[in-house]
Protein backbone atom coordinates (compact mmCIF):
# COMPACT_ATOMS: atom_id res chain seq x y z
CA UNK A 1 0.00 0.00 0.00
CA UNK A 2 1.42 3.37 -0.97
CA UNK A 3 1.95 6.21 1.50
CA UNK A 4 -0.59 8.31 -0.42
CA UNK A 5 -3.29 5.65 0.02
CA UNK A 6 -2.50 5.21 3.73
CA UNK A 7 -2.74 8.96 4.31
CA UNK A 8 -6.09 9.08 2.53
CA UNK A 9 -7.44 6.30 4.74
CA UNK A 10 -6.17 7.92 7.93
CA UNK A 11 -7.32 11.44 7.02
CA UNK A 12 -10.14 12.85 9.14
CA UNK A 13 -12.21 16.01 9.05
CA UNK A 14 -11.92 18.32 12.06
CA UNK A 15 -15.01 20.43 12.63
CA UNK A 16 -14.21 23.82 14.18
CA UNK A 17 -16.48 26.51 15.58
CA UNK A 18 -14.59 29.80 15.71
CA UNK A 19 -15.19 33.45 16.41
CA UNK A 20 -14.40 35.84 13.56
CA UNK A 21 -11.32 37.04 15.46
CA UNK A 22 -9.48 33.92 14.26
CA UNK A 23 -10.66 34.18 10.65
CA UNK A 24 -7.45 35.64 9.26
CA UNK A 25 -5.20 33.32 11.29
CA UNK A 26 -7.05 30.18 10.25
CA UNK A 27 -7.25 31.28 6.61
CA UNK A 28 -3.45 31.31 6.57
CA UNK A 29 -2.58 28.46 8.94
CA UNK A 30 -5.27 25.93 7.98
CA UNK A 31 -3.64 24.94 4.67
CA UNK A 32 -0.28 24.44 6.43
CA UNK A 33 -1.87 22.26 9.10
CA UNK A 34 -3.71 20.22 6.48
CA UNK A 35 -0.44 19.62 4.63
CA UNK A 36 1.50 18.41 7.67
CA UNK A 37 -1.33 16.42 9.28
CA UNK A 38 -3.15 15.00 6.28
CA UNK A 39 -6.42 16.04 7.93
CA UNK A 40 -9.00 18.53 6.68
CA UNK A 41 -10.60 21.45 8.51
CA UNK A 42 -14.23 22.48 8.32
CA UNK A 43 -14.47 25.88 10.02
CA UNK A 44 -17.71 27.67 10.86
CA UNK A 45 -17.56 31.35 11.92
CA UNK A 46 -20.47 32.97 13.71
CA UNK A 47 -21.59 35.13 16.60
CA UNK A 48 -20.78 33.65 20.04
CA UNK A 49 -24.45 33.29 20.98
CA UNK A 50 -25.11 31.33 17.78
CA UNK A 51 -22.20 28.96 18.39
CA UNK A 52 -23.16 28.47 22.04
CA UNK A 53 -26.71 27.56 21.01
CA UNK A 54 -25.40 25.01 18.51
CA UNK A 55 -23.18 23.42 21.14
CA UNK A 56 -26.00 23.36 23.69
CA UNK A 57 -28.20 21.69 21.06
CA UNK A 58 -25.60 18.94 20.64
CA UNK A 59 -24.50 19.78 17.11
CA UNK A 60 -21.23 17.99 16.27
CA UNK A 61 -17.99 19.94 16.69
CA UNK A 62 -14.42 18.96 17.58
CA UNK A 63 -12.65 22.20 18.48
CA UNK A 64 -14.21 25.40 19.81
CA UNK A 65 -12.39 28.76 19.59
CA UNK A 66 -14.10 31.61 21.43
CA UNK A 67 -13.54 34.24 24.08
CA UNK A 68 -12.19 32.68 27.26
CA UNK A 69 -15.28 33.75 29.19
CA UNK A 70 -17.46 31.68 26.84
CA UNK A 71 -15.09 28.72 27.02
CA UNK A 72 -15.19 28.90 30.83
CA UNK A 73 -18.99 28.82 30.73
CA UNK A 74 -18.95 25.77 28.44
CA UNK A 75 -16.52 23.99 30.77
CA UNK A 76 -18.86 24.55 33.72
CA UNK A 77 -21.67 23.02 31.63
CA UNK A 78 -19.46 19.99 30.77
CA UNK A 79 -19.80 20.87 27.07
CA UNK A 80 -16.02 20.72 26.56
CA UNK A 81 -13.36 18.32 27.82
CA UNK A 82 -12.34 19.33 31.33
CA UNK A 83 -8.80 20.69 31.43
CA UNK A 84 -8.54 21.01 27.65
CA UNK A 85 -8.89 24.83 27.28
CA UNK A 86 -5.78 26.70 26.20
CA UNK A 87 -5.39 30.45 25.75
CA UNK A 88 -4.46 31.31 22.17
CA UNK A 89 -4.13 35.09 22.02
CA UNK A 90 -5.25 38.52 23.19
CA UNK A 91 -6.44 41.45 21.10
CA UNK A 92 -8.20 44.80 21.23
CA UNK A 93 -10.62 46.96 19.26
CA UNK A 94 -9.52 49.29 16.47
CA UNK A 95 -10.60 51.38 13.51
CA UNK A 96 -9.91 50.87 9.82
CA UNK A 97 -10.40 52.74 6.55
CA UNK A 98 -10.24 51.62 2.93
CA UNK A 99 -6.74 51.19 1.55
CA UNK A 100 -5.39 54.34 -0.05
CA UNK A 101 -7.69 56.76 1.81
CA UNK A 102 -6.55 59.21 4.51
CA UNK A 103 -6.14 57.77 8.00
CA UNK A 104 -7.39 60.03 10.80
CA UNK A 105 -5.41 60.47 14.00
CA UNK A 106 -7.14 58.61 16.86
CA UNK A 107 -4.21 58.65 19.26
CA UNK A 108 -6.06 60.41 22.07
CA UNK A 109 -9.62 60.72 23.36
CA UNK A 110 -10.08 64.17 21.81
CA UNK A 111 -8.60 63.11 18.49
CA UNK A 112 -10.84 60.03 18.42
CA UNK A 113 -13.88 62.19 19.10
CA UNK A 114 -12.92 64.57 16.28
CA UNK A 115 -12.34 61.68 13.86
CA UNK A 116 -15.74 60.16 14.62
CA UNK A 117 -17.52 63.48 14.20
CA UNK A 118 -15.72 64.19 10.92
CA UNK A 119 -16.41 60.77 9.40
CA UNK A 120 -19.20 60.69 6.85
CA UNK A 121 -20.25 57.17 7.89
CA UNK A 122 -19.12 54.62 10.48
CA UNK A 123 -19.68 50.86 10.31
CA UNK A 124 -19.97 48.66 13.39
CA UNK A 125 -21.82 45.55 14.50
CA UNK A 126 -25.09 45.85 16.35
CA UNK A 127 -24.87 42.57 18.28
CA UNK A 128 -21.16 41.73 18.36
CA UNK A 129 -19.08 42.57 21.44
CA UNK A 130 -17.13 45.32 19.66
CA UNK A 131 -20.29 47.03 18.45
CA UNK A 132 -21.88 46.97 21.89
CA UNK A 133 -18.70 48.42 23.37
CA UNK A 134 -18.47 51.10 20.67
CA UNK A 135 -22.01 52.23 21.51
CA UNK A 136 -20.88 52.80 25.09
CA UNK A 137 -17.79 54.69 23.88
CA UNK A 138 -19.78 57.24 21.87
CA UNK A 139 -22.16 57.65 24.81
CA UNK A 140 -19.19 58.47 27.05
CA UNK A 141 -17.89 60.89 24.43
CA UNK A 142 -21.26 62.61 24.28
CA UNK A 143 -21.68 62.08 20.54
CA UNK A 144 -24.04 59.09 20.45
CA UNK A 145 -26.78 60.89 18.50
CA UNK A 146 -24.37 62.19 15.85
CA UNK A 147 -22.78 58.76 15.37
CA UNK A 148 -26.11 56.88 15.28
CA UNK A 149 -27.29 59.21 12.51
CA UNK A 150 -24.50 58.05 10.20
CA UNK A 151 -23.94 54.49 11.45
CA UNK A 152 -23.99 51.54 9.06
CA UNK A 153 -24.58 48.33 11.00
CA UNK A 154 -24.87 44.58 10.67
CA UNK A 155 -25.67 42.13 13.48
CA UNK A 156 -22.20 40.56 13.18
CA UNK A 157 -19.65 39.35 10.67
CA UNK A 158 -16.65 41.13 9.18
CA UNK A 159 -17.84 44.72 9.31
CA UNK A 160 -14.82 46.08 7.40
CA UNK A 161 -16.39 44.66 4.24
CA UNK A 162 -18.67 47.72 4.32
CA UNK A 163 -15.60 49.96 4.10
CA UNK A 164 -14.19 48.07 1.13
CA UNK A 165 -17.55 48.23 -0.67
CA UNK A 166 -17.76 51.98 -0.08
CA UNK A 167 -20.84 51.77 2.15
CA UNK A 168 -18.93 53.27 5.09
CA UNK A 169 -15.90 55.52 5.47
CA UNK A 170 -14.52 53.78 8.55
CA UNK A 171 -15.24 50.64 10.57
CA UNK A 172 -14.87 49.81 14.25
CA UNK A 173 -14.32 46.22 15.33
CA UNK A 174 -11.85 43.90 17.00
CA UNK A 175 -8.57 44.36 15.16
CA UNK A 176 -8.16 40.73 13.98
CA UNK A 177 -11.58 40.90 12.37
CA UNK A 178 -10.70 44.15 10.59
CA UNK A 179 -7.42 42.68 9.34
CA UNK A 180 -9.24 39.61 7.98
CA UNK A 181 -10.68 41.79 5.19
CA UNK A 182 -8.45 42.55 2.17
CA UNK A 183 -8.46 46.15 0.97
CA UNK A 184 -8.42 47.94 4.33
CA UNK A 185 -5.76 49.74 6.34
CA UNK A 186 -5.75 49.69 10.11
CA UNK A 187 -5.82 53.20 11.52
CA UNK A 188 -4.93 51.89 14.97
CA UNK A 189 -6.36 50.73 18.28
CA UNK A 190 -8.81 52.74 20.32
CA UNK A 191 -7.14 54.96 22.93
CA UNK A 192 -6.30 53.10 26.12
CA UNK A 193 -9.11 54.89 28.00
CA UNK A 194 -11.64 53.11 25.76
CA UNK A 195 -9.78 49.90 24.99
CA UNK A 196 -11.11 46.45 25.84
CA UNK A 197 -8.82 43.43 25.57
CA UNK A 198 -10.34 40.06 24.68
CA UNK A 199 -8.68 36.75 25.45
CA UNK A 200 -9.26 34.00 22.88
CA UNK A 201 -9.13 30.36 23.94
CA UNK A 202 -9.56 26.95 22.35
CA UNK A 203 -11.01 23.77 23.82
CA UNK A 204 -11.96 20.26 22.73
CA UNK A 205 -15.70 19.64 22.60
CA UNK A 206 -17.04 17.02 24.98
CA UNK A 207 -18.77 15.21 22.10
CA UNK A 208 -15.88 15.59 19.65
CA UNK A 209 -15.64 12.81 17.08
CA UNK A 210 -11.97 13.61 16.43
CA UNK A 211 -10.55 14.71 19.82
CA UNK A 212 -6.94 13.75 19.11
CA UNK A 213 -6.92 15.50 15.74
CA UNK A 214 -8.49 18.54 17.41
CA UNK A 215 -5.76 18.50 20.05
CA UNK A 216 -3.12 18.35 17.32
CA UNK A 217 -4.67 21.40 15.65
CA UNK A 218 -4.66 23.29 18.94
CA UNK A 219 -0.97 22.48 19.49
CA UNK A 220 -0.21 23.59 15.93
CA UNK A 221 -1.83 26.96 16.60
CA UNK A 222 0.13 27.32 19.84
CA UNK A 223 3.49 26.46 18.26
CA UNK A 224 6.13 29.24 18.12
CA UNK A 225 6.16 28.99 14.32
CA UNK A 226 2.53 30.15 14.24
CA UNK A 227 3.15 33.27 16.36
CA UNK A 228 4.17 35.59 13.45
CA UNK A 229 0.87 34.86 11.71
CA UNK A 230 -1.08 35.76 14.85
CA UNK A 231 0.78 39.07 15.14
CA UNK A 232 0.32 39.90 11.46
CA UNK A 233 -3.41 39.38 11.90
CA UNK A 234 -3.75 41.69 14.90
CA UNK A 235 -3.48 39.19 17.77
CA UNK A 236 -0.81 38.86 20.43
CA UNK A 237 -0.11 35.11 20.83
CA UNK A 238 -0.34 33.89 24.38
CA UNK A 239 1.63 30.69 23.98
CA UNK A 240 -1.13 28.68 25.65
CA UNK A 241 -0.73 30.29 29.05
Amino acid sequence: MTREVRNEIMSVQIKVYSSNSMHGVLDELAPAFERVSGNKLSVSYDLPQVMLKRIEDGQPVDLVIMAKSAIDALEKQAKIVAGSPRILARFGIGICVRSGTPKPDIGSVELLKRALLNARSIAHTSEGASGVHFSSVVERLGIADQVRAKAVTRPGGLIAELVVSGEAEMAVQQMPELLSVPGIELVGPLPQEFQVTTTSAAAIAARAKQPEAARALMEFLLAPASAPVFRAKGLEPAGGN
